[in-house]
């Protein structure tokens, strides 16, 4: 015959079966979600679709902006600074390119 059970062993074991009983709700849940994706998680997913490829739009803009700000910043800088400098190295570049179209 199977040992007697202490009231607090009998109780953890219940506790496991009300645990099992939910992990299989859950997993059945879980499973007919990911079978059949309703409409309103379609439509939220392309809604979020969207908004990301506006924010990263605008963050290729900023971005852009950005660069070429500090272009014509440093352009300038090069200008008053050291305009023969930067003239040199634009005739050296110049000169590579023809290099290679040949």
């Amino acid at each position: 015959s199977p040992p007697e059970l202490s009231p607090l062993e009998q109780e953890v074991l219940e506790e496991y079966e009300r645990l099992s009983t939910n992990m299989k709700t859950l997993a059945t849940l879980l499973d007919n979600l990911a079978s059949n994706p309703t409409v309103g998680i379609l439509d939220g997913l392309r809604e979020l679709e969207r908004k990301t490829s506006l924010a990263f739009t605008l963050l290729k803009a900023s971005v852009y902006s950005i660069v070429l700000q500090q272009e014509i910043d440093w352009g300038a800088g090069g200008e008053e600074q050291g305009g023969e400098e930067a003239k040199e190295e634009e005739t050296k570049v110049e000169e590579e390119d023809e290099d290679e179209g040949e």
